[in-house]
């Protein structure tokens, strides 16, 4: 079995709108992006892709699900397979299974008690703060409202070294060590946070999972003598790992649905200040540099990613780095932008001395990925001699090799081709170019929806009583595909036991773990509990229905016309015909 946060983690990288437009034609409507169902024929577009949600819907059929479902349905994919090939695609290894151990139970069941811890502090902060003169006034200062403080739940840690003893009686109480709000060192434990602007970082279901604290302006110099930074984050915990989360992603999502553009900020207060200034998509990365998986998220949320550095030497050696992270997720259709602001200069300050409308016509002119990287080679090369067109082709050839986006690399090809005097051919030879590592698939044959087999239905509803699988004829079987072997491996399995009945989920699973057809054996039991979630009465009297449909289905003509219906090779009035001879509603689904 494939465990539930491999599948989440594996969904948090996936771009459904990605994935169904290899093979779905879409536009954008809205929010969301429209195109002609591929379960039904219509013609009108009634099937609509939410990059948002992460999730399909045609209302013309019903059909709906996630990126996953969607392979299955489309490609015909067991689950197990279609989470392979989407994990392929995002360079993730499927994990060997193994039952979670008591341990790891343990740990699950932990971390719903360190939410609620980090929700009781972030309480207990905002507290502080209203309780604070000094804290209120540095806000102030800032220019920040009180109606910004509470959307984005600002607080204050107070200057004491057990402060959240008064929101935790139990202080010694090891979460409180687990979730980074304190710190044990020789015995001794106090607060990790202290005297600092607190501003909590929220995971994307909208749980306080960390925290990151700065210093009061007038304390900077004196905090620095000290040893402590202006900036103090949470450590990583079993809730936090910030290379994987930004701040202000809860605040932002409704702005940047709405602009259809995400802006990445390097402080607190420039996401916070921004968003008083109504530029409200802006999100900040947690005192690290961009990663692939923050590129990936955001991507998922808008049609164009903009950072924003300062423009000093810091803020371009920054803008490379989100630049190297960024080439292997860029989009042909979705483009990536830098945008440097004055020396000196902060979005905080900028925004407010130039303006809303400076800052975003700002946006719109900041360079594309692509301008940034001709830039930054043509600035380190000298391109009226043969050794620096040379350099600038050896500067090129590790950053082009690693753009996934075919159209975009076939354009930077084409420029770099002309700046070193070489001609395209040669430039592709000499950078060792060969296919766009960007993950494709030719379009399967559609699975039709209504085409679920005899086959399955006996399969999913065999795990509620065992012994049934015994009276089913193999003889009468389609034995060409996964389904009908699945079946009759069951079928053997069950007449070697003396009391199949006998057998709970987990000696079930324990049963077919070692079957060849492994896979599709545990998709069909999880079918039956998960999805179709029969009272075991119920199971067996359809059980016997189907059992009963398979018998009348056993002419040569029959099995012809089955096969055409499985390949998508039958002709409508051929699929109504074996619709009709084989009693199927078109209401079931494999499992997704």
């Amino acid at each position: 079995m494939i465990s539930e946060s491999f599948k989440q983690d594996l969904l948090n990288r996936v771009d459904i709108v990605e994935l169904v437009s290899r093979y779905v034609q879409l536009r954008r409507g809205g929010a969301n992006h429209l195109g002609l169902c591929p379960f039904h024929n219509e013609k009108s577009p009634s099937f609509t892709v939410s990059p948002a949600k992460q999730f399909y819907h045609c209302f013309g059929c019903g059909a709906h699900g996630n990126a996953i479902g969607f392979l299955m349905s489309y490609a015909g994919l067991g689950y197990v397979e279609a989470v392979k090939e989407l994990a392929a695609s995002v360079g993730l290894q499927l994990p060997e299974w193994q039952p979670r151990s008591p341990e790891a139970a343990q740990r699950k069941e932990r971390e719903t008690d360190l939410y609620a811890v980090m929700e009781r502090a972030m309480e207990f902060y905002r507290a502080e703060l209203k309780n604070s003169p000094r804290a209120i006034d540095y806000l102030k200062q800032r220019g920040l409202t009180g109606e910004m403080a509470a959307r984005f739940r600002i607080g204050y840690a107070p200057d004491d070294w057990q402060g959240l003893r008064a929101a935790f009686p139990g202080y010694d109480d090891k979460s409180l060590v687990e979730c980074g709000l304190v710190v044990e060192s020789e015995g001794k434990r106090y607060d990790r946070f202290r005297d600092r602007i607190m501003f909590p970082i929220f995971s994307a279901r909208g749980a306080a999972i960390a925290f990151g604290g700065r210093v009061l302006d007038a304390d900077a110099a004196g905090a620095a003598e000290r040893g402590s930074p202006k900036y103090l984050n949470s450590p990583e915990t079993p809730l936090f790992e910030k290379g994987r989360e930004v701040y202000g992603l809860i605040q932002a999502r409704d702005a940047i649905r709405a602009a259809h553009r995400v802006l990445v900020v390097e402080g607190y207060l420039d996401v916070v200040a921004l968003a008083q200034f109504g530029i409200g998509y802006a999100v900040a990365t947690l005192g690290t540099a961009t990663t692939p998986v923050h590129v990936a998220k955001l991507l998922r949320l808008a049609d164009e990613l903009v950072f924003c550095f300062d423009g000093d030497a810091a803020g371009r050696k920054a803008a490379w780095r989100a630049l190297e992270n960024s080439l292997a997720l860029a989009s042909d259709a979705k483009p990536i932008r830098f945008m440097f602001l004055p020396e000196g200069d902060d979005p905080d300050s900028f925004v407010r001395r130039a303006g809303q409308e400076e800052f975003e016509r700002r946006i719109v002119q900041s360079q594309t990925l692509s301008d940034h990287l001709l830039g930054e080679w043509r600035a380190a090369s000298e391109l009226g001699t043969a050794e620096g067109r040379s350099g600038f082709l050896t500067r090129a050839k590790p950053v082009l090799q690693k753009i996934g986006a075919p159209m975009l690399r076939l354009q930077l090809v084409k420029a770099v081709a002309e700046l070193a005097r070489v001609s395209q051919e040669e430039a592709e030879r000499l950078l060792e170019l060969g296919r766009a590592t960007a993950y494709t698939r030719p379009a399967p044959p559609r699975i039709e929806r209504s085409a679920v087999s005899l086959e399955w239905r006996l399969l999913a509803r065999a795990f509620a009583k065992l012994s049934l699988a015994a009276a089913i004829d193999t003889g009468l079987l389609a034995r060409e595909d996964e389904e009908s072997q699945a079946l009759a491996e069951l079928i053997a399995l069950v007449r070697q036991l003396r009391d199949p009945d006998s057998l709970d989920d987990r000696m079930i699973a324990d049963l077919i773990r070692g079957a060849r057809h492994a896979d599709t054996l545990a998709r069909a039991h999880a079918h039956l509990r998960l999805e179709l979630k029969l009272e075991p009465e119920a199971a067996i009297a359809e059980f016997r229905e189907f059992l009963e449909a398979l018998r009348k289905r056993d002419s040569d003509d029959d099995r012809r016309l089955r096969e055409r219906v499985l390949k998508g090779l039958a002709s409508p009035e051929e699929q109504a015909r074996f619709l009709q001879r084989s009693g199927f509603s078109g209401q079931e689904r494999p499992l997704k």
